[in-house]
């Protein structure tokens, strides 16, 4: 979908993505934490599952069930909060940008 601006009719239109990269980052910060209060069942999954190797095993496998956990959660998080700042960005804030004659408008819902 081409956008042209609702003024000039140019096709020349800046995306400003200030709530998108708000909505990533705050989101990824989230799931981040939910991905942390996750990994504590995640690290005693893998640290049952590492048992099979012994002392060194349960030990790696808590770790990388607790990384994984919380890698897991922070980009689940980031990018939920990309989406729902795109829609803000696009419907709500007037951020789209006329190149040609300055004119900032948002787009209909």
């Amino acid at each position: 979908m081409s956008l042209l601006c609702p003024l000039c009719n140019s096709p020349n239109i800046a995306l400003i993505r200030t709530a998108m990269k708000i909505g990533a980052a705050i989101g990824a910060v989230g799931g981040a934490a939910r991905g942390a209060r996750s990994a504590l069942a995640g690290g005693q999954l893998g640290a049952s599952v590492g048992a099979v190797a012994g002392p060194l095993g349960t030990t790696v496998g808590a770790a990388s069930g607790a990384v994984l956990g919380g890698l897991i959660g922070g980009v689940g998080g980031c990018v939920l909060g990309a989406q729902l700042g795109e829609k803000l960005d696009r419907h709500v804030l007037a951020n789209n940008l006329c190149l040609a004659c300055g004119h900032r408008f948002n787009l209909p819902a």
